[in-house]
Protein backbone atom coordinates (compact mmCIF):
# COMPACT_ATOMS: atom_id res chain seq x y z
CA UNK A 1 0.00 0.00 0.00
CA UNK A 2 2.77 2.45 0.90
CA UNK A 3 4.55 1.95 -2.44
CA UNK A 4 1.32 2.60 -4.32
CA UNK A 5 0.80 5.82 -2.36
CA UNK A 6 4.32 7.01 -3.16
CA UNK A 7 3.91 6.21 -6.86
CA UNK A 8 0.57 8.01 -6.85
CA UNK A 9 2.18 11.05 -5.20
CA UNK A 10 4.90 11.28 -7.83
CA UNK A 11 2.70 10.58 -10.84
CA UNK A 12 0.14 13.17 -9.84
CA UNK A 13 2.51 16.04 -9.18
CA UNK A 14 4.56 17.87 -11.73
CA UNK A 15 8.36 17.77 -11.52
CA UNK A 16 8.24 21.49 -10.67
CA UNK A 17 6.02 20.82 -7.67
CA UNK A 18 8.15 17.95 -6.39
CA UNK A 19 11.58 19.48 -6.63
CA UNK A 20 11.12 23.23 -6.14
CA UNK A 21 9.45 23.26 -2.75
CA UNK A 22 12.72 23.19 -0.84
CA UNK A 23 15.26 25.94 -0.36
CA UNK A 24 18.65 25.34 1.23
CA UNK A 25 20.72 27.96 3.01
CA UNK A 26 24.40 27.53 3.85
CA UNK A 27 25.62 30.04 6.44
CA UNK A 28 29.43 30.22 6.44
CA UNK A 29 31.64 32.20 8.78
CA UNK A 30 34.87 33.43 7.23
CA UNK A 31 38.14 31.53 7.77
CA UNK A 32 40.56 32.49 10.54
CA UNK A 33 42.04 35.89 9.79
CA UNK A 34 45.13 37.82 10.73
CA UNK A 35 45.48 40.50 13.38
CA UNK A 36 49.13 40.98 12.39
CA UNK A 37 48.57 44.32 10.65
CA UNK A 38 46.98 46.72 13.17
CA UNK A 39 47.15 49.56 10.66
CA UNK A 40 44.63 47.81 8.37
CA UNK A 41 40.95 48.67 8.68
CA UNK A 42 38.90 45.75 10.00
CA UNK A 43 37.37 44.95 6.61
CA UNK A 44 40.84 44.59 5.05
CA UNK A 45 42.24 41.89 7.36
CA UNK A 46 43.58 38.94 5.32
CA UNK A 47 43.21 35.22 5.96
CA UNK A 48 45.82 33.23 7.80
CA UNK A 49 47.33 30.17 6.10
CA UNK A 50 46.03 28.18 9.08
CA UNK A 51 42.53 29.45 8.24
CA UNK A 52 42.87 28.33 4.62
CA UNK A 53 44.02 24.87 5.70
CA UNK A 54 41.11 24.49 8.10
CA UNK A 55 38.71 25.58 5.37
CA UNK A 56 40.00 22.69 3.23
CA UNK A 57 38.49 20.26 5.78
CA UNK A 58 35.11 21.94 5.34
CA UNK A 59 35.46 21.83 1.54
CA UNK A 60 36.20 18.10 1.68
CA UNK A 61 33.04 17.59 3.73
CA UNK A 62 30.91 19.68 1.36
CA UNK A 63 32.24 17.77 -1.65
CA UNK A 64 31.64 14.45 0.08
CA UNK A 65 28.02 15.54 0.58
CA UNK A 66 27.84 16.51 -3.12
CA UNK A 67 26.90 20.06 -2.18
CA UNK A 68 25.42 22.14 -4.97
CA UNK A 69 25.01 25.87 -4.53
CA UNK A 70 23.09 28.03 -6.99
CA UNK A 71 24.14 31.43 -5.67
CA UNK A 72 26.82 32.85 -3.39
CA UNK A 73 26.74 36.15 -1.52
CA UNK A 74 29.64 37.38 0.60
CA UNK A 75 30.46 40.20 2.90
CA UNK A 76 32.81 42.57 1.07
CA UNK A 77 35.39 42.23 3.88
CA UNK A 78 38.58 40.63 2.55
CA UNK A 79 38.50 37.69 4.97
CA UNK A 80 34.92 36.75 4.06
CA UNK A 81 35.30 37.29 0.31
CA UNK A 82 38.55 35.27 0.22
CA UNK A 83 36.79 32.44 2.06
CA UNK A 84 33.90 32.64 -0.42
CA UNK A 85 36.33 32.44 -3.35
CA UNK A 86 38.10 29.39 -1.88
CA UNK A 87 34.91 27.46 -1.16
CA UNK A 88 33.18 28.77 -4.29
CA UNK A 89 36.01 27.55 -6.52
CA UNK A 90 35.79 24.07 -4.97
CA UNK A 91 32.03 24.09 -5.68
CA UNK A 92 32.63 25.14 -9.32
CA UNK A 93 31.77 28.82 -9.02
CA UNK A 94 33.89 31.47 -10.71
CA UNK A 95 35.02 34.45 -8.67
CA UNK A 96 32.91 36.85 -10.76
CA UNK A 97 29.77 34.86 -9.86
CA UNK A 98 30.18 35.67 -6.17
CA UNK A 99 28.06 38.65 -5.19
CA UNK A 100 29.12 41.06 -2.46
CA UNK A 101 26.59 42.61 -0.13
CA UNK A 102 27.49 45.04 2.64
CA UNK A 103 24.59 43.73 4.75
CA UNK A 104 26.76 40.70 5.47
CA UNK A 105 29.43 42.95 6.96
CA UNK A 106 27.48 45.53 8.89
CA UNK A 107 23.91 44.37 9.48
CA UNK A 108 22.42 42.68 12.49
CA UNK A 109 20.67 39.33 12.14
CA UNK A 110 17.24 40.91 11.75
CA UNK A 111 18.32 42.99 8.74
CA UNK A 112 19.91 39.96 7.03
CA UNK A 113 16.40 38.78 6.16
CA UNK A 114 16.44 41.53 3.51
CA UNK A 115 18.95 39.48 1.48
CA UNK A 116 16.18 37.11 0.43
CA UNK A 117 13.95 39.64 -1.31
CA UNK A 118 16.25 40.28 -4.26
CA UNK A 119 17.44 36.78 -5.10
CA UNK A 120 17.23 35.77 -8.76
CA UNK A 121 14.41 33.37 -9.60
CA UNK A 122 15.49 29.76 -9.76
CA UNK A 123 17.86 29.99 -6.79
CA UNK A 124 17.11 26.94 -4.66
CA UNK A 125 20.38 26.86 -2.72
CA UNK A 126 22.17 29.89 -1.34
CA UNK A 127 25.51 30.19 0.45
CA UNK A 128 26.28 33.33 2.44
CA UNK A 129 29.64 34.32 3.95
CA UNK A 130 29.97 36.73 6.82
CA UNK A 131 30.86 37.43 10.43
CA UNK A 132 29.91 36.79 14.02
CA UNK A 133 27.93 37.45 16.09
CA UNK A 134 25.53 38.26 13.25
CA UNK A 135 25.73 34.87 11.52
CA UNK A 136 25.25 32.87 14.71
CA UNK A 137 22.27 35.02 15.69
CA UNK A 138 20.83 34.70 12.18
CA UNK A 139 21.20 30.90 12.13
CA UNK A 140 19.56 30.73 15.55
CA UNK A 141 16.49 32.47 14.11
CA UNK A 142 15.76 29.20 12.29
CA UNK A 143 17.04 26.30 14.39
CA UNK A 144 16.51 24.51 17.67
CA UNK A 145 18.59 23.80 19.63
CA UNK A 146 20.45 27.07 19.29
CA UNK A 147 24.13 27.21 18.38
CA UNK A 148 26.40 28.97 20.86
CA UNK A 149 28.89 30.11 18.22
CA UNK A 150 29.73 29.48 14.58
CA UNK A 151 33.54 29.32 14.67
CA UNK A 152 35.73 30.41 11.78
CA UNK A 153 35.09 28.29 8.67
CA UNK A 154 32.02 26.82 10.34
CA UNK A 155 28.98 26.02 8.19
CA UNK A 156 25.34 25.79 9.18
CA UNK A 157 23.07 24.21 6.56
CA UNK A 158 19.34 24.74 6.91
CA UNK A 159 16.56 23.41 4.68
CA UNK A 160 13.34 25.38 4.28
CA UNK A 161 10.08 23.85 3.09
CA UNK A 162 9.12 26.87 1.00
CA UNK A 163 8.63 27.82 -2.65
CA UNK A 164 9.97 31.39 -2.41
CA UNK A 165 12.80 32.80 -0.31
CA UNK A 166 10.49 35.59 0.82
CA UNK A 167 8.53 32.96 2.78
CA UNK A 168 11.52 32.01 4.92
CA UNK A 169 10.50 31.36 8.51
CA UNK A 170 11.57 29.32 11.47
CA UNK A 171 8.33 27.35 11.32
CA UNK A 172 9.34 25.76 8.02
CA UNK A 173 13.03 25.07 8.65
CA UNK A 174 15.18 22.11 9.56
CA UNK A 175 18.86 21.95 10.43
CA UNK A 176 20.59 19.62 7.97
CA UNK A 177 24.06 19.97 9.49
CA UNK A 178 26.41 22.16 11.47
CA UNK A 179 30.09 21.52 10.85
CA UNK A 180 33.34 23.10 11.96
CA UNK A 181 36.96 22.40 11.07
CA UNK A 182 37.51 21.09 14.60
CA UNK A 183 34.68 18.55 14.21
CA UNK A 184 36.29 17.36 10.97
CA UNK A 185 39.88 17.31 12.25
CA UNK A 186 40.24 13.55 12.71
CA UNK A 187 38.12 12.42 9.75
CA UNK A 188 39.82 10.36 7.08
Amino acid sequence: MLIREIVYFYTNRSEQQIFNTMKTLYIVRHAKSSWEYPELPDDQRPLLEKGKKRTKRVIDYLLEKETVVDYIISSPAVRAYETAKIIGKALKHHEEEIQKDSLLYSADAERLHNLFFDLPSGVDSLMIFGHNPTLTNFANDFIIPKIENIPTSGVVCIDFDIDKWEDISSLKSKLRFFITPKMLKNRK
